[in-house]
């Protein structure tokens, strides 16, 4: 994962998401889902080997889309690794040490933490909005915006990939989360032209495109 993307996120990249359509809270994991207790005990302990190791990242990876709505004995020990490692960032970098699908996991909320954050920069939606007048759905996203562009836009699409990541629809949610980087990349020039501070933008969305695509193809 590229450095600069985890200079720019936040640490809280767990976070309730939800659209105007649909609430967050009326999905639950699927059954089966689960965490090896013994073995984020053992890996806290300091006693897991690389296999056990890759073994719960991997469950982690596969729980992560449902942070919000783990009954209590989950969430406790996902809250207990998650403190371990030092917070949400370094679970995701944690999760990026894994090849597969922890890796695809870590880029995709990286993304997500992105768009949470440029959701609410008055530039970056401007530049949005200006750029659907001249191509009003860009490519890949015909299906994921609404007619009008505004701060809660970028925020849908972040939910639409976390939706998808739970629905186990994978290829869908590298797709969506490609497409709207490509977009973000595009209208960059223009939202650096309204606000100096967002001039990395572009640089930003290619990093994290080049991040996501090199992982989707082993995930």
């Amino acid at each position: 994962m590229h450095e600069k993307l985890l200079s720019r996120i936040a640490d809280e990249l767990l976070r309730l998401r939800h659209d105007s359509s649909h609430s967050s809270t009326d999905r639950t994991a699927p059954p089966g889902f689960g965490l090896d207790r013994v073995l984020v005990s053992d890996f806290i302990a300091g006693s897991t080997d690389r296999q056990e190791e890759s073994e719960l990242a991997d469950q982690v990876a596969r729980l992560v889309p449902f942070h919000w709505v783990l009954p209590n004995t989950l969430a406790s020990a996902m809250s207990e690794l998650i403190e371990h490692l030092g917070g949400q960032t370094q679970l995701m970098l944690w999760l990026d040490r894994h090849q597969g699908l922890p890796r695809l996991v870590a880029r995709l909320y990286v993304l997500m933490g992105l768009l949470d954050q440029f959701s609410e920069n008055s530039a970056v939606v401007t530049a949005l909005r200006e750029s659907r007048q001249r191509t009003p759905y860009p490519a890949g996203l015909r299906d994921s915006l609404v007619p009008e562009t505004d701060d809660e836009t970028l925020a849908g699409i972040s939910f639409k990939i976390e939706e998808l990541l739970g629905d186990g629809r994978r290829k869908e949610a590298v797709e969506l989360a490609l497409a709207t980087a490509a977009w973000l990349q595009k209208a960059a020039p223009r939202a650096e032209e309204l606000d100096p501070d967002v001039g990395d933008l572009g640089e930003l969305m290619g990093h994290v495109r080049h991040d996501i695509q090199t992982e989707a193809v082993s995930a």
